[in-house]
């Protein structure tokens, strides 16, 4: 694995002893930094406010301004910037109180070499991580604002009023509809919308974890809270604390974590698992279901108070064969992005393909026109235009063929590539059997392996 460049790390180095300023400058150049000197207090402020630098090591006792004001100026001028304090023998309890003041670390006269390159190293890396992680929330919060929400139908654009009316609210989001309509994109939305974007959002499905495994998940546990128990661990509630915790499948929650969850939803505080200690938090909470709360409430099944401390703001999503207007800008949206992802040119969509796909119901909703388009761009080998015979399950709905569950890649591997122009394609051709032979000829595969034609 290659190191990291550091000739785009600059260091300020500031001590009234130019001979400490000579040795530090000449060990941290070797390791590749931009090195800036400054004779005092005065000087290393001024450059401060002149120049951004990644790290400031500065000298706790200087004439003028000290080493504690450097901090201080620093801090109001580039809250990013690391500074280490160099301190004399008998100052290091001043040294850890400027730590509580914000500085990264400090070094005692005369120092190590190596301890100095090791520490400088760890602030320029943990710098680094700051700064991709800053990237990363914004590339997140940019892919999961209202406008990537797509749709075009009054259904989806009453979905964009309602997550801008609440985006900016802290209260509880319920979101329903069926499997697959894009609960947790709306989730998502909701939280990169507003002011905790920059925060964590932190996803739950409490219909993959067996539910004596939920609470754990959801408040952590203490040291020797149960057999196995051998460390602390940090839940789901404080790994999303000041940011957004979105709980999907919130149905299938059992009855006794219902009441546990309700009490952090009216007091905003819980108790570890084994713990005694009350934990604070401050979390935003977002719910998703796929079935009725309220049919689940009078099988008694669900909370009732629950139900009402979750459906504070209820957001419905509905499915794909409501709102088949948006149907053509969805699979026009993962043609693309699936060729992008695949480097393939872009291909269109027959306007043939097109009707009958619009026309289809679609059960698997959103994640399952995904699949179909992901299968057909893979599958269409280099043709720039993806037609019905691309999507065998749209097709054999349309001529009311059984829909096949694999499809057959041939033996000897042979590859045939007929031109077939688009104007061919119709719903009303020949049956869905040979259309799929003909579309096994297109593909040209080594391998036969029966793959499913959804993953929905």
């Amino acid at each position: 694995m290659r190191a990291e460049s550091n000739d785009d790390i600059k260091i300020l180095v500031a001590d009234d002893e130019e001979s400490v300023r000579d040795v530090v400058r000449q060990t941290l150049e070797e390791e590749g930094y931009i090195v800036h000197e400054a004779r005092d207090g005065n000087e290393a402020v001024q450059a401060i406010a002149r120049y951004p630098y990644n790290v400031v090591l500065t000298d706790l006792k200087m004439p003028g301004i000290g080493g504690d004001q450097v901090l201080d100026e620093v801090r109001s001028i580039s809250p990013d910037t690391a500074v280490i304090i160099i301190t004399a023998h008998g100052s290091t309890g001043l040294a850890v109180n400027l730590m509580h003041r914000g500085a990264a670390w400090y070094i005692e006269k005369p120092f190590d070499i190596c301890d100095l390159r090791v520490r400088v190293a760890k602030c320029v890396q943990e710098q680094r991580l700051r700064s991709e992680n800053t990237m990363l929330r914004s590339e997140l919060r940019h892919r999961y604002q209202t406008s990537k929400l797509i749709g075009n139908s009054p259904a989806m654009q009453q979905i964009h009023r309602m997550v801008a009316l609440v985006a900016d609210k802290t209260s509880t989001v319920l979101i329903t509809g069926e499997t697959g309509t894009g609960k947790e994109l709306v989730a998502r939305a909701i939280h990169y919308d507003g002011p905790r974007g920059n925060q964590p959002l932190v996803c739950v499905n409490c219909g993959g974890i067996p539910g004596n495994l939920l609470e754990d998940e959801l408040f952590g546990h203490v040291r020797g809270a149960f057999t196995g128990a051998h460390q602390h661990r940090i839940g789901r509630f404080e790994l999303a604390n000041h940011g957004t915790l979105f709980l999907d499948e919130i149905g299938t929650m059992p009855l006794d974590l219902q009441v546990k969850l309700l009490r952090v939803l009216q007091d905003r505080e819980f108790q570890k698992l084994g713990g005694t200690a009350t934990i604070k938090v401050d979390v935003r909470i977002i719910a998703a279901t796929n079935v009725d709360l309220t049919e689940k409430i009078r099988k008694g099944e669900f909370r009732e108070d629950l139900y009402y401390r979750l459906n504070v703001i209820p957001i419905h999503v509905p499915p794909l064969r409501q709102r088949r207007e948006d149907i053509e800008p969805l699979v026009l949206h993962f043609v693309r992005n699936f060729c992008i992802q695949q480097h393939l040119p872009q291909k269109q969509v027959s306007e043939t393909a097109m009707k009958h796909l619009v026309a289809f119901d679609w059960p698997g909703n959103v994640r399952q026109v995904e699949n179909a388009v992901e299968m057909a761009v893979a599958l269409s080998g280099d043709r720039l235009l993806l037609d019905l015979a691309d999507f065998p399950m749209v097709e054999c709905a349309s001529s009311g063929e059984p829909v096949p569950q694999s499809i057959d890649i041939p033996e000897d591997g042979s590859i045939s590539t007929p031109s077939f122009p688009a104007s061919s394609v119709s719903s009303s051709s020949a049956a869905c059997k040979p259309r799929a032979a003909t579309r096994n000829a297109r593909h040209p595969c080594s391998v036969s392996s029966g793959r499913p034609l959804s993953r929905s």
